[in-house]
């Protein structure tokens, strides 16, 4: 089975600094997410695995071999751009086989007209629609296939290029936010698509996206990225429940962590050295009357949501402090603009961070 290492990976442009010493390690099937703002270094690192771009240092290993002296079609690496890359002037067939020509077949046999009556040439043009076809009905694009790319829709063209990668069946899948040209209601689809395909494959997936959403219901580890650097590397949960950092907390979750200096609540159970309590927006409780250990804080807003309420706080003992509590919209306490509340903090689920950023043991 296939596993991905990258060892400190360092890439400059002239003497910016793009990648900074970036290690991590995908096992077979896995599917990692790199997440981050956009210009953090994610697409770099992907070109610089796919062939496309040389790092500046470190290393590249596919399924244990270091691959850094391979050209991008030695290295059983598909990539999906943003753009999905698709020729306007072939059909949806052609796109898709396009791959299987260029590997399996020799200049000869390529070249319009004559190539295909070369000897072996109507066998392999058989094969590969065979395999067309295969894929076209993995991905319901078997209506399709006499179709150019400008007669399809965004999601219609997003599968085009997904069959592409696959057709040759690689051992790494590279994708360069795929979704971000399609609407809402489409990239919701598409994502269950991509995970359906994971499962079915068992290839290892590199998604890049600047969107958490597509991070965390995607993804079974997420490495979040910030100016080239790599912050941390986990699960979803893991990313989530336990930021390494400030900027890793402050970046993953909508609504954002709520970020409170810690002086300002003077809270017994603060563990030594802390300087910043943060906590999820689900994970605090509001009371209209005054509770045991409960902080008082008048409420700027309610936004209703539907399924849910974000209810916007100011705390008394640090006013220019704004907090957003998340409540359930069937079953919680409406709240008016002015109203005084008490906001209940679960220490088991506060967040602590020192001076430098770093969270805390509890």
């Amino acid at each position: 089975m296939t596993s991905l290492r990258l060892d400190g990976i360092v890439k400059r442009y002239d003497r910016a600094l793009v990648l900074d010493n970036v290690s991590l390690e995908v096992e077979a099937g896995g599917f990692l997410a790199l997440l981050g703002p956009s210009g953090c270094g994610k697409s770099t690192l992907l070109r610089i695995i796919a062939g496309l771009e040389p790092q500046d240092s470190g290393s590249v290993a596919i399924g244990g071999v270091v691959v850094d002296a391979l050209r991008p079609a030695e290295r059983d690496v598909a990539m999906v751009f943003q753009s999905y890359a698709l020729y306007p002037h072939l059909s949806v067939r052609d796109n898709i086989a396009l791959p299987l020509r260029m590997r399996r077949m020799t200049a000869a046999q390529r070249l319009p007209w004559v190539g295909r009556w070369l000897p072996g040439s109507r066998k392999l043009i058989k094969s590969f629609d065979a395999e067309v076809a295969r894929m076209a009905e993995l991905l319901g694009l078997g209506e399709l296939l006499r179709r150019r790319p400008g007669q399809l829709s965004g999601g219609q063209r997003q599968r085009v290029a997904l069959a592409r990668a696959m057709v040759r069946n690689p051992a790494l899948f590279l994708m360069d936010e795929p979704l971000s040209n399609l609407d809402a209601k489409l990239r919701v689809s598409a994502r269950n698509e991509i995970i359906a395909l994971h499962r079915k494959m068992g290839a290892i997936f590199v998604y890049v996206t600047h969107d958490q959403a597509e991070a965390m219901t995607m993804a079974d580890r997420i490495a979040v990225m910030s100016q080239g650097r790599l912050l941390q590397v986990g699960t979803p949960r893991d990313i989530y429940q336990r930021p390494a950092n400030l900027e890793v907390a402050g970046f993953v979750g909508s609504p954002p962590v709520n970020i409170v200096p810690a002086a300002a609540l003077a809270l017994q159970y603060a563990p030594a050295g802390a300087v910043t309590l943060g906590f999820r927006p689900e994970a605090v409780r509001l009371a209209a009357t005054e509770t045991s250990g409960g902080l008082p804080c008048h409420v700027q807003r309610a936004e209703y949501l539907g399924g849910e309420v974000h209810v916007h706080v100011r705390l008394t003992a640090a006013p220019v402090q704004g907090v957003v509590v998340r409540i359930d919209a069937a079953t919680g306490p409406s709240w008016a603009e002015g109203q005084t509340a008490w906001l209940q903090l679960d220490p088991a689920v506060v967040l602590w961070f020192d001076g430098a950023g770093t969270r805390l043991a509890p």
